[in-house]
């Protein structure tokens, strides 16, 4: 069983930055690939960002590429560093822990509850 909190979100500016984090709970934290997704009220989920379970592998949504970093640490903390933000960006963000890196949402297995991510023109 993984428990994920994720904070980090609120309200910036277009152009600025700022770092998600989510912190797991739970002995198994080390198997489990890590993903970032997004959503906005009456939308499906969508992939963001995912990283493998050592760390070593990466995917992005093409949307984000170039502008957003994933990383984990030992401490069962996954960060999103998203920079040069957009309005589009604005939505509520989650991060989501399964076997694997995959950018299908019914892949991961846990789920956050989710933090406002705003960015204003």
């Amino acid at each position: 069983q993984v428990q994920l909190v994720e904070s980090g979100g609120g309200l910036v500016q277009a152009g600025g930055s700022l770092r998600l984090s989510c912190a797991a709970s739970g002995r198994t934290f080390s198997r489990y690939a890590m993903g970032w997704f997004r959503q906005a009220p009456g939308k499906e989920r969508e992939f963001v960002a995912a990283i493998s379970r050592s760390g070593g592998s990466t995917s992005f949504a093409d949307s984000v590429k170039g502008r957003f970093t994933i990383s984990r640490d030992n401490a069962k903390t996954v960060y999103l560093q998203m920079n040069s933000l957009k309005p589009e960006d604005t939505d509520v963000y989650y991060c989501a822990a399964g076997p694997a890196v995959t950018t299908t949402a019914g892949v991961y297995d846990y789920w956050g509850q989710g933090t406002q991510v705003t960015v204003s023109s």
